[in-house]
């Protein structure tokens, strides 16, 4: 069989989130991340755990061979109404977020037109940026899928040709911007106990005012 006609072979769903599992895991390993891969049926909302200098993030896998993302359908019959108009898919956006919420970041691997000696294309993203994007395609298009690149019409400037934002292209850049932010976040949530005092303080993320470098609450 050729490589052209072994391109062509349609993998089943399994086979597809199996590969971009593994392409994943490889692509965090040769950035010098330590990786733990999540494996079973009963394995959480993530797939793989990325580390470097002790910072952790979870990451969910989200492969696709079709050029698109159906990440929130599964919650369009939890939506209220399920009439398929924007206030439920907008719906389901809010429901795939409570779900994944700030606890994990998405790996979205994409191998459509990808030939077998080529890697995938593929994408860091939070899930607030992910639902941000799927609210505006949901406007434009009236469905709540995830597209790599699609077109639609401007009432001012004709049809144009959206595509997922440049930054969220797999870097070393990106995956250290994403830990960052994820440890500025934990940072911001979790407060230093100062022995018996009843005073916890918050240290300030970096970036904040001077002025409010630090948050005080009193404990029983």
């Amino acid at each position: 069989m050729t490589a052209t006609a072994l391109n062509q072979i349609k993998p089943a769903t399994w086979q597809l989130t199996l590969g971009s599992e593994g392409i994943a895991a490889a692509q965090f390993a040769r950035c010098g991340l330590d990786v733990s891969v999540q494996s079973g049926r009963d394995k959480p909302w993530y797939d793989l755990v990325v580390a470097k200098a002790g910072n952790l993030l979870k990451v969910s896998v989200k492969g696709s061979d079709d050029g698109q993302w159906a990440l929130v359908q599964s919650y369009m019959k939890r939506a209220a109404g399920s009439t398929h108009g924007k206030k439920d898919f907008h719906e389901a956006i809010d429901q795939w977020l409570d779900h994944l919420g700030s606890r994990a970041i998405c790996c979205l691997i994409q191998f459509h037109g990808v030939a077998l000696h080529q890697l995938p294309r593929i994408y860091l993203a939070s899930p607030h940026e992910i639902a941000e994007t799927l609210r505006v395609t949901v406007n434009r298009l009236g469905c709540s899928i995830l597209h790599e690149s699609y077109e639609w019409a401007s009432a001012t400037e004709g049809t144009l040709l959206e595509r997922l934002p440049s930054n969220w292209a797999f870097s070393e850049q990106r995956i250290q911007e994403l830990l960052t932010r994820e440890v500025a976040r934990a940072i911001s949530q979790k407060p230093l106990l100062n022995g018996n005092s009843p005073v916890a303080v918050w240290p300030a993320v970096p970036g904040m005012q001077r002025n409010n470098r630090t948050g005080v609450a009193v404990r029983a």
